[in-house]
């Protein structure tokens, strides 16, 4: 007969069993899935961000679809943009939308077909897509390039796409002239006006007028050459039109590329993208300007939260007597953190802006009143009131740093004869920049995709020249750049191509350009301060303890 004591009776090992078991496992599976739910929501996101965004430099085949409209015959060469069951009451089928560019002749830009009603689709080898510098582009039929002088070259002459290359090429050049002498006229004729507001010299001045109007009449010489050559195009159905070799920026048969031609020319539409400059109200071109604005007002504020956030922290842990006073500024400086964004625009455009900025002009530039030079928005004024807005976290993340320092870190630099000082800039300090670096990471990815303070305190719809240049102004802060600049913002960009777009449809693919543009930018520069974190932290690994 076996021992009562060596054989535990069934209830007594079910609560065993039970007590072994933990009792938060359903919470921790509940975690998980909601883990997972969202990694897959900001994967689906920047999957549809990805796909939309690449997608639009990819050059597409151009169709030409025959069908009936209101009883009519009709056709159209267009690129298909979408496809959809019917939205109208009571419809039923389905529509495709097309791009059929054009806008300056049609009045829009996409069409939607029934398919229903379609009889032929086909894809015309001879088709070209042109991009132009105003009016958005065009797709149609070559029929000849006409130059003043000589015969017209026909579109089916072996020589018309070197024709019409060189002639690209050639009006490319004459525009990048004149905009070069513009801008050199420019500069003389503000020059100018500021030696009569000063009362300079009456005869600089006139070298300087004489000047100006010799620009002006090389720039009046080069335009004259613009309608030398034209190509004349078929819309289809006979409707031909005429269109100057000095209003295409880039042109090419979408349905003659190759597979490796197609590469080529996405690659060569994403530098465009990247390295151009806005056209057509932010619809076309590039967004190079924005980019360079994002990037520097990023920095500009990196440079200016650190330093402050970081001193703000070293007191509050090391300086301040621990009391209420120092609570309540700790309890103040995480409710700073949920403040909206707007409101720190609301008092950046009160405080730097017409205060600060004002005092500013009025001091050190009162020649130049009533133009103000600071009392403007500004890129400093921008960068300011992001580092504002995003001190509370590099304060919260430099105190936690400084305070997971081991204490006996600090009592060995203290009982070695070290000052309090001298133990926070060679002991506590080096152990607590990975902490910091994580502070001005979050700092960074915050600040570069904010818009609403940005709308009241710099940012502007259209700034083509950059913030920065190898001349000095006497109104810079830090020689070559311009600090008291309006600015271009790939934030803004995207809420300006979204929301105020003359054209929404033409509008959405870059949208999503640019998105996935922003996304880039700040995941380059938050892993460049996660590798320069890493390399400080293997760093100063041994000398800190």
């Amino acid at each position: 007969m076996s021992d009562p004591a060596a054989s535990p009776s069934e209830p007594v090992r079910a609560v065993r069993r039970a007590n072994t078991s933990p009792a938060g496992e359903p919470f921790v599976w509940l975690t998980a899935l909601g883990v997972t739910v969202g990694v897959a929501m900001v994967v689906g996101l920047l999957g549809v961000i990805i796909a939309n965004g690449v997608g639009v430099f990819w050059p597409r085949r151009v169709v030409e679809v025959a069908y009936v409209d209101g009883g009519k015959p009709a056709r159209l060469l267009g690129v298909v943009a979408l496809e959809r069951e019917k939205r109208a009451i009571g419809a039923s089928g389905t529509e495709t939308q097309y791009y059929v560019a054009n806008r300056e002749y049609r009045g829009m830009a996409f069409v939607f077909v029934d398919d229903a009603a379609v009889s032929e689709r086909s894809y015309p080898r001879d088709v070209v897509r042109i991009e132009r510098e105003k009016d958005g582009e065009v797709i149609g039929m070559p029929v000849e390039l006409r130059r003043l002088g000589e015969a017209p070259l026909a579109a089916n002459d072996p020589r018309f796409p070197a024709a019409l290359d060189h002639a690209v090429a050639a009006a490319d050049e004459r525009r990048g002239a004149i905009a070069t002498l513009l801008a050199e006229k420019g500069a003389i004729d503000a020059r100018i006006q500021q030696g009569r507001l000063r009362g300079g010299d009456d005869g600089e001045r006139a070298r300087l007028e004489e000047r100006s109007i010799a620009l002006r009449e090389r720039a009046a010489e080069l335009r004259k050459r613009e309608a030398q050559e034209v190509l004349v195009l078929d819309l289809i159905g006979g409707d031909e039109r005429r269109i100057r070799a000095d209003a295409i920026v880039d042109w090419y048969f979408p349905n003659r590329l190759g597979p490796m031609e197609r590469v080529g020319h996405f690659l060569g539409a994403m530098w465009a993208f990247v390295s151009g400059t806005p056209r057509e109200s932010n619809t076309e071109g590039g967004v190079f300007p924005a980019i360079f604005g994002t990037l520097v007002m990023t920095v500009m504020m990196s440079l200016f939260v650190v330093p402050f956030g970081v001193l703000a922290a070293i007191y509050l842990r090391e300086y301040a007597a621990q009391g209420p006073f120092v609570r309540a500024v700790r309890i103040a400086i995480n409710n700073l953190a949920g403040v909206p964004s707007i409101v720190f625009g609301a008092f950046g455009f009160g405080f730097f802006v017409y205060v600060l900025g004002g005092r500013i002009d009025e001091l050190f530039y009162a020649d130049r009143l009533p133009t103000s030079t600071y009392g403007n928005g500004a890129i400093i004024w921008a960068a300011l009131t992001l580092a504002l807005m995003t001190l509370p976290v590099v304060i919260v993340a430099t105190e936690e740093a400084i305070a997971a320092v081991p204490r006996g870190a600090r009592e060995g630099s203290l009982a070695c004869g070290a000052s309090k000082w001298q133990t926070i800039a060679k002991i506590v300090l080096p152990a607590s920049v990975p902490g910091i670096l994580t502070g001005a990471i979050l700092a960074m990815a915050r600040g570069a995709g904010e818009v609403a303070p940005l709308i009241l305190v710099g940012v502007v719809k259209l700034a083509p020249s950059l913030p920065l240049s190898a001349s000095y102004d006497p109104g810079d802060v830090i020689p070559g750049v311009h600090t008291s600049a309006k600015f271009m913002h790939l934030g803004f960009h995207i809420f300006d191509l979204g929301f105020q777009s003359p054209d929404s449809d033409a509008a959405r693919p870059m949208v999503f350009a640019t998105t996935l543009l922003l996304i880039v930018l700040v995941l380059v520069l938050n892993l460049s301060a996660i590798l320069l974190r890493d390399r400080l932290r293997r760093r100063f690994a041994v000398s800190a303890f």
